[in-house]
């Protein structure tokens, strides 16, 4: 990655506890901005209340329950323009979204999503879990194996949306309740369950900002949701 790359800013946005038809349609608006170049690449790093997605790919058996079921529990079932197939998210999971522009990567999404793995497991190194991938699978898996992090993208127009979701203290009861990315007796695994004690979620986005930035060669800089607001809404004046 040379000089030039390496000098552009990456905006880290952490923004809390979104729901999660606000918070797709908060990287609607950063993608639009983002086709504009009215900001750089942004990372938002955020966590969802209970909420089941269905990716492009998910069936309805993958949801075996059926919706009314699940919303009983108290978890939202919702469609998702991502790839992939059905996933949980609720707090104390990570949830990525970077809104990255493809251009300076020669628009190779495999690059893209190779370079997500390894920050996945970059971070999870860091708290002492040995992770990797197993081929033909998809997402981010412990040595035993249980997965611990789901990737689903969207490209639209050389932008990213969509992203990653790693479990760090989150309840992975409801994932039995499903049949999580399509994988029939998939287990999970969380941060939390491989060290044996809870972790905090700000430490982890630290690592995960850190290590985003080193594989996509970027700078990182930590920005509020009014800042980006902003620059939203001058695209919008500008067009």
């Amino acid at each position: 990655m040379g000089r030039r790359i390496q000098e552009h800013p990456l905006w880290c946005l952490r923004a809390g506890l979104v729901p999660y038809d606000e918070a797709f349609a908060f990287q609607k608006q950063i993608e639009r901005a983002r086709y504009e170049q009215a900001l750089p690449d942004v990372l938002l790093l955020l966590e969802h209340p209970p909420t089941y997605t269905r990716g492009r790919r998910s069936e309805a058996a993958e949801l075996p329950m059926g919706v009314d079921w699940y919303r009983a529990q108290g978890i939202e079932v919702v469609e998702s323009d991502r790839g992939g197939r059905v996933t949980y998210h609720g707090p104390g999971q990570l949830v990525g979204y970077p809104i990255v522009s493809l251009k300076p990567y020669g628009d190779d999404v495999h690059d893209y999503i190779r370079r997500m793995e390894r920050v996945i497991i970059a971070s999870l190194a860091a708290f002492g879990i040995e992770a990797g991938l197993i081929e033909g699978l998809t997402g981010v898996w412990t040595a035993e194996p249980r997965k611990i992090a789901s990737i689903g993208v969207h490209v639209s127009r050389g932008v990213t949306t969509h992203g990653f979701a790693v479990n760090v203290n989150n309840d992975l009861q409801p994932f039995e309740w499903i049949v999580p990315c399509g994988i029939e007796h998939c287990r999970m695994s969380s941060v939390s369950r491989e060290t044996r004690r809870e972790h905090e979620l700000e430490a982890f986005m630290g690592v995960v900002e850190r290590e985003f930035a080193s594989a996509y060669g970027r700078r990182a800089v930590a920005v509020d949701r009014a800042t980006v607001e902003e620059r939203i809404a001058a695209a919008v004046v500008a067009a």
